[in-house]
């Protein structure tokens, strides 16, 4: 891995680049979904997670980018952050008002979450800090990333990936791939397992759009 580290070293600012826009462009893949919420005009049947969630962690990242003192990864999270934030009152907006107390304890779990992790990132060891809280993050994401299979279950029973953000698993595959080969270049062990265990549980999503169509199974006429 160093050898391949170290030869991959004078592409390190146009990879970092490309992996900056790239994580930008895939944030704007949370459109279809806002725009489904749009058209069934109801937030009901969509998680809040991958805004909420995608809030949360893009704080975290950029409290990490800050840690190893990477430009390129300060950069797309605070972009993403802003993204995240419009998709997330946009959510709300289309939230049924039965609906906003779950929503709100959602934001308020994820918001004491960040604060307690920023404030151990404040008071952790400076020459421990990166790799605690570089792990902490990576559990974080993969979590988040892993949150669409925990409706495995329904979705094998249905026979569809109805609701499955489609756009937000491919584009974020893509995004995956580019930090992986960037985390290679900086020869950094949480952002490389970051992303490869992030692209396996992708590939697996990916997976049942393959098995399931996107819409259930049409009844069979009488």
């Amino acid at each position: 891995m160093d050898a391949l580290s170290a030869a991959l070293q004078p592409y390190k600012e146009l990879v970092g680049n490309v992996a900056g826009i790239v994580t930008v462009m895939q944030m704007f893949s949370g459109c279809f979904v806002c725009n489904d919420i749009r058209q069934k005009g109801s937030s009901d049947g969509f998680s809040p997670m991958p805004f909420i969630g995608g809030c949360g962690l893009t704080i975290l990242f950029l409290q990490h980018a800050l840690l190893m003192g990477d430009p390129a990864m300060t950069r797309a999270n605070l972009v993403g952050f802003a993204i995240s934030l419009v998709y997330t009152v946009f959510y709300y907006f289309y939230t049924p008002k039965a609906s906003r107390g779950e929503f709100w304890k959602q934001v308020g779990m994820s918001g004491a979450m960040v604060v307690s992790l920023m404030v151990y990132a404040r008071l952790e060891d400076p020459a421990l800090v990166e790799d605690r809280f570089g792990m902490i993050v990576t559990v974080l994401l993969l979590m988040l990333i892993a949150q669409p299979l925990f409706g495995l279950p329904e979705i094998m029973r249905k026979k569809s990936t109805e609701g499955l953000p489609f756009a937000m698993i491919l584009s974020g595959t893509v995004v995956g791939c580019m930090w992986l080969l960037y985390g290679i270049i900086l020869n950094n062990t949480f952002v490389i397992l970051q992303n490869f265990t992030g692209l396996v549980l992708s590939a697996v999503q990916l997976a049942l759009f393959v098995i399931y169509p996107s819409k259930g199974a049409k009844k069979k006429k009488q």
